[in-house]
């Protein structure tokens, strides 16, 4: 069993993970101000725009890059740093480290070295979203992004759609039409959804309504800026396993393809939930 206090006004040899503002910059924390002057460095998600935020509030620490394309390099650079003694802070873009940006395997790093991580609170897009969706705030499910292709929607949807809690996820503006509609297809298009975008800045906006309605509106309107979007939970939940326990492997990947699966997608989720290889079950259906 691993303890370690990890609190103090200023601890050499600590990770300080360190929230930034999601847009207003007045949500910026003391205590974050403070520990950015105070570390010896701060491992930042893109140091240009990091840098402008130093600058705002007259921090000169030094920084260094760690995004999810250096992680690899990064994190044992870092852990030999703090081991030497150096205090750092990690910081992403926007919002909290590691919930949809770098940071778990630095954390997971130094929490397996014995270091202390040291965790700020701070601005989050989904809590903040949530707490003015109007939708039942606890308990609830964060997700983040979702992956960009269709089949790969359709699967890990598919496996939220009879979840009771809010689900959260993040959207960039260029893809939100196409994931409303991918919801739709899964979640049907009655399900209520609350868009939340631009928040905390000038132009913050909560769109409210069903998937359909929501959809027909963005049919007449450009998407701009960074989305949350938070989906009721299904409140009529469907109990599959006693349907689905009754019917025969084959039937159950028939099923999954009614819903929009792929055949291969289909074979794929049947086997893992039946606990069965994927290979076998191909050969079964196919009548190999």
């Amino acid at each position: 069993m691993q303890q370690i206090s990890s609190f103090s006004e200023h601890q050499p040899g600590s990770l300080y993970l360190v929230p930034t503002p999601i847009g207003n910059l007045d949500d910026m924390t003391f205590r974050a101000i403070k520990t950015l002057k105070e570390v010896d460095l701060i491992a930042a998600e893109d140091t240009r725009h990091t840098q402008q935020l130093l600058n705002h509030f007259e921090i000169p620490t030094r920084q260094i890059s760690f995004h999810e394309h250096n992680t690899e390099q990064r994190v044992p650079e870092l852990i030999a740093k703090l081991k030497a003694g150096l205090s750092i802070a990690q910081c992403s873009d926007a919002g909290m480290p590691s919930i949809s940006d770098p940071g778990k395997e630095l954390v997971a790093a130094a929490v397996k070295a014995g270091l202390p991580v040291i965790p700020l609170p701070g601005a989050n897009a989904g809590l903040t979203a949530l707490i003015a969706s109007g939708l039942v705030p606890q308990p609830f499910y964060f997700f983040g992004f979702l992956e960009r292709k269709h089949q790969q929607q359709v699967t890990a949807l598919e496996k939220l759609k009879n979840r009771e809690e809010t689900m959260i996820f993040y959207e960039a503006p260029h893809r939100l039409k196409k994931t409303l509609a991918t919801m739709a297809e899964v979640f049907g298009d009655q399900r209520r959804i609350v868009l939340a975008r631009e928040l905390t800045k000038r132009y913050e906006e909560f769109t409210r309504g069903t998937l359909a309605e929501v959809l027909a509106w963005y049919d007449q309107h450009q998407a701009r800026g960074e989305f949350v979007i938070l989906v009721a939970g299904n409140d009529q939940p469907a109990d599959a396993t006693p349907a689905t326990s009754q019917l025969s492997l084959t039937e159950q990947v028939d099923q999954a393809i009614l819903t929009g699966l792929s055949t291969n997608a289909a074979i794929k989720l049947v086997a893992k939930q039946n606990h069965v290889k994927r290979q076998e079950l191909y050969k079964q259906y196919h009548q190999l």
